[in-house]
């Protein structure tokens, strides 16, 4: 569990209805069942029209790393390689057969299922790259799906406020309900702003993070089958390889 990101959407939760609470608006003010089908039903849409399928799709698998993100350990990655490096160097790399399939990675086991193969260093490192970029860009066009809601949603917010004013105006003569229609036009901007800058384009952020650290790990562990496939020394390979960990 990502103990931030927790504490960050409780303390956007808590500047949001605090400062309303302080501010006089009171929870009420909040609340607006307009406001939500304009801003956050009308973000879904657009998104919708903006993105493929199976981006959208993988956007929604990848939303949970934000609290759960995907386990990394440089560390142990390395002593493993470092290992499997020096059982090749004794047995062979058919030695490493056994290793294959208890791989739950399925990027490691493809690569060191290559390696056990006996395929030529510089093909390993072709395929595996055209796979590391190839998955890159899958995750990152799945963060970029709440940048652009973040993008849109401030947007729809103002035309939730202009909606809301428009209706005021049918009301002038009234002006008993001018200041509730006034607020209530207004709390459209609030659930576009608010929604963009505390939740959806901080998501993005921490997502895009997320891949780039993951694609890191995944370019190291190409290095170290590289190394292994050349029978490079352990020792060597172990040094090589602590230069990916920050």
């Amino acid at each position: 569990m990502d103990r931030l990101s927790l504490i960050g959407v409780v303390l956007a939760l808590v500047a949001l209805v605090g400062g309303s609470v302080l501010k006089g608006a009171g929870l009420s003010g909040l609340w607006s069942p307009a406001a939500f089908v304009i801003v956050i039903v009308g973000t879904v849409a657009a998104i919708l029209l903006q993105t493929p399928m199976a981006t959208f799709k993988r956007a929604l698998a990848i939303a949970r790393w934000v609290f759960r993100p995907p386990a990394q350990d440089r560390e142990a990655t390395i002593a493993r390689l470092v290992e499997w490096s020096t059982v090749a160097r004794r047995q062979g790399l058919l030695g490493l057969e056994p290793e294959v399939q208890a791989q739950e990675d399925p990027f490691l086991r493809k690569g060191l299922q290559m390696v056990v193969d006996g395929l030529e260093p510089e093909a390993i490192r072709q395929m595996l790259e055209i796979e590391l970029h190839a998955l890159s860009q899958r995750d990152l066009a799945a963060a970029k799906v709440f940048e652009g809601m973040g993008v849109y949603a401030p947007t729809l917010g103002i035309i939730g406020a202009v909606l809301g004013l428009m209706a005021v105006m049918k009301n002038l003569a009234d002006p008993s309900k001018l200041g509730h229609g006034i607020a209530a036009a207004f709390t459209a901007t609030i659930y576009g702003i608010a929604s963009a800058n505390l939740l959806l384009l901080p998501i993005a952020s921490k997502l895009k993070g997320l891949v780039q650290r993951q694609n890191d790990e995944r370019e190291m562990i190409v290095e170290g089958l590289i190394a292994i496939a050349q029978g490079e020394n352990p020792r060597n390979i172990e040094a090589r390889l602590n230069g990916f960990v920050a």
